[in-house]
């Protein structure tokens, strides 16, 4: 009886193990996804061909090693190792909802992002909610970069859809709308603030992410209204250097 007992716990460990590790290998390999992704600096548009071989390269090592855990995490092991898996699946979620939104100005919807992931792996609600929290972040950075090197806030023609996939976005005369990433992020924090997790499994993750969510969007406010005030002080061509770059540096 204890033999079996040893097996059974054997096997546990060994399972649990695996799916640990590939759990690391998938966020550091989405961590260079996002690295990738954040010398882009037009949206919406499509992305330099340079950075398109790279993810296209990480993307199909991602869908490996989750096709690797796949038959770990069948049936009651799908929840059972739910918490190892999870760092790996939300930094997967941050990657790929940062890369729609670089090309469509939009945000994956949990379907789409279902799709990338091979059949066997279940996404989480959970995970993809934490994951676009954590999205806010590198939003921010882009954001930032935009104006240092550019000189204004990077952003698109939303005529088409919202950042939530809704309607369009006209203005009051009834024409579509430029939305920059300022008032995308601002439609997030809305949203977020707006979603009630008391009571269920987010609310402890949720609280932290909740307020480093809301100082990526105020980080990002105060640049654009410190580059748009100042700027009508300065020379036409004017392009932000020094106080721009220490910030970009700072995140």
């Amino acid at each position: 009886m204890f033999s079996t007992f040893r097996i059974e716990l054997d096997e546990h460990h060994d399972r649990r193990e695996r799916v640990i590790k590939a759990s690391r290998d998938i966020t550091a390999l989405s961590k260079k996804m996002i690295f990738s992704l954040q010398r882009a600096r037009d949206i919406p548009a499509p992305l330099p061909s340079s950075i398109v071989a790279d993810l296209t390269t990480r993307q199909a090592n991602i869908t490996e090693l989750f096709s690797s855990i796949v038959p770990d995490l069948q049936g009651l092991n799908a929840w059972r190792y739910q918490r190892q898996v999870s760092p790996g699946v939300q930094e997967f979620v941050e990657a790929v909802s940062f890369q729609h939104y670089l090309i469509t100005q939009r945000l994956i919807t949990l379907q789409e992002t279902q799709r990338l992931v091979p059949a066997g792996v279940v996404l989480m609600e959970d995970d993809y909610l934490l994951g676009l929290y954590d999205l806010v972040g590198e939003l921010m950075r882009f954001a930032i970069t935009g104006m240092a090197t550019g000189g204004k806030l990077p952003g698109g023609d939303s005529r088409n859809d919202e950042i939530q996939g809704g309607g369009k976005v006209e203005d009051d005369l009834g024409g579509a709308q430029k939305r920059d990433v300022v008032q995308d992020l601002r439609e997030l924090r809305m949203r977020f603030e707006g979603m009630d997790a008391r009571g269920g499994t987010l609310g402890r993750d949720v609280d932290k992410k909740m307020e480093v969510m809301r100082t990526c969007v105020e980080k990002v406010e105060n640049t654009a209204y410190g580059m748009i005030i100042r700027g009508r002080e300065r020379p036409k061509g004017w392009v932000p250097e020094d106080r721009f770059q220490e910030v970009v540096e700072s995140h």
